[in-house]
């Protein structure tokens, strides 16, 4: 299948930290994927502006996860973290082509909170051509967009946030792990700042770290529906 779910072609999901499917691609891989390859798209920026309503967050409470916004428009905002890295990490997910008809129509009629599908052309971190991954972003004009917040505020806000699927900030300090296992290049300052500062908030009000999934081992656990991957995801 192609990435258009074209017969005899492939298909790609990329996987940045964005919430998909009530999970982080980044670490918590989609149903019936073959292969996982970390690499990096250019033209985004990675910013933790999207508001989280069904993931890390609540509708009267919601939590904050990251977007990937298009770096020529974050360059016309007023961002407190002033710099990004020209690549955004991640990794690449290419499922198995027997299954692309249902992933996609399971993408497809899922709700995603404010993420919208896009296409951007990765580059795997060994080398060789890029690959045309479909990439869910949280644009500017979706409601769940915040834009530019103080990171101290920011920090707060993700400390003391919690969703069905657990804390926010284990969230946080699993993409901030995630990322830092993908290479010694693949890591983000405004990730690891924001991080810093909660863990900040923590030791100021002698707390431990939360310890839910994220702050566990990653591991990459095929499964082979999507109803089991909602039930992996729940355990």
């Amino acid at each position: 299948m192609t990435s258009n779910g074209e017969p005899g072609e492939e298909f790609w999901l990329f996987g940045y930290g964005g919430v998909v499917l009530n999970r982080s691609l980044i670490w918590k891989p989609p149903p019936h994927y073959d292969q996982r390859i970390p690499g990096w798209v250019t033209g985004y920026v990675r910013r933790f502006w999207q508001a989280s309503q069904d993931h890390r967050g609540t509708p009267e409470a919601p939590g904050r996860v990251v977007t990937l916004i298009d770096r020529a428009h974050w360059a016309s905002l007023s961002d407190a973290h002033a710099e990004a890295p020209e690549q955004v990490w991640g990794v690449a997910y290419r499922i198995r082509a027997e299954k692309v008809a249902e992933v996609k129509e399971y993408l497809d009629i899922r709700e995603i909170n404010g993420y919208t599908i896009h296409y951007a052309p990765f580059h795997p971190a060994a080398g060789g051509p890029s690959i045309r991954t479909l990439v869910y972003i949280g644009t500017p004009d979706n409601p769940q967009f915040t834009g530019p917040q103080d990171p101290a505020q920011l920090a707060e806000h993700i400390h003391r946030s919690a969703g069905p699927s657990g804390a926010n900030r284990d969230y946080l300090f699993g993409l901030e792990r995630a990322l830092d296992e993908l290479s010694p290049e693949s890591g983000d300052a405004h990730v690891t700042n924001l991080a810093g500062r909660v863990r900040a908030i923590e030791a100021r009000r002698g707390e431990g770290a939360v310890g839910g999934d994220e702050a566990a081992s990653h591991e990459f656990k095929k499964v082979d529906s999507v109803d089991e991957q909602e039930e992996t995801e729940k355990t």
